[in-house]
């Protein structure tokens, strides 16, 4: 009898493993780990320690007219959005995110770019880089070339904005929460070269400067 409830436990204990392993498997989004409960951060905690970024801060959110165009992550009150002053260290194939973004007059970019001021068509292949990546070194890659690759595709980019991964949830972000801190916001027809569908979202790829 008492091997009976014995195995009866141990069975319990395998099916809640199983059950554990099946939500975890559901919370890959085409190869991005996404962290329960943030809007924001689509990398694991393992990998801010590894990429040698560690969390800066916390912006307490507040919510606005936010543009909703390519499924843009809008500010919730009171929510905590976690803040990065640096990106891991660029290499000759950088892992990093691919988020969908415009940067045209009136798209979900808000403002005009930080590299040059100016407003982009979703035409022009242009490119964000998180702070820490953009001011990297003390060097700021502003309007210089990075060759994106993912989806067995590469194309090449120009860098005319930067994503911001320590201020957000006001007009000058769309009230969006502040950028992971190695995301690459790209233009459609980044994605469009890539062959990636807007629906997506998000992607994993790699880049390096040119």
């Amino acid at each position: 009898m008492e091997k009976g409830v014995e195995d009866i436990a141990n069975l319990k204990k395998l099916l809640a493993m199983f059950a554990r392993v099946m939500l975890l498997s559901q919370l890959r989004v085409h190869g991005v780990s996404v962290s329960v409960g943030s809007s924001v951060n689509v990398t694991t905690e393992t990998k801010h320690l590894r990429g040698g970024c560690h969390i800066s801060g916390f912006l307490h959110g507040k919510s606005g007219d936010c543009n909703r165009d390519h499924g843009s992550v809008c500010c919730k009150d009171g929510h905590r959005y976690r803040q990065f002053r640096c990106s891991p260290p660029v290499s000759a194939d950088t892992p990093a995110i691919l988020t969908l973004n415009s940067f045209a007059r009136g798209g979900d970019g808000a403002g005009k770019s930080f590299c040059d001021n100016r407003f982009h068509k979703d035409t022009e292949l242009v490119v964000a880089l998180s702070m820490g990546w953009l001011r990297l070194d003390s060097k700021c890659r502003c309007n210089k070339m990075s060759r994106i690759n993912g989806n067995g595709r590469a194309v090449l980019a120009k860098v005319v904005d930067e994503c911001d991964s320590v201020y957000g949830c006001d007009t000058g972000h769309n009230f969006e929460p502040p950028c992971p801190y190695n995301d690459v916001h790209a233009s459609p027809v980044v994605w469009k070269a890539l062959g990636l569908k807007e629906q997506i979202g998000v992607f994993k790829i790699t880049w390096f400067d040119v």
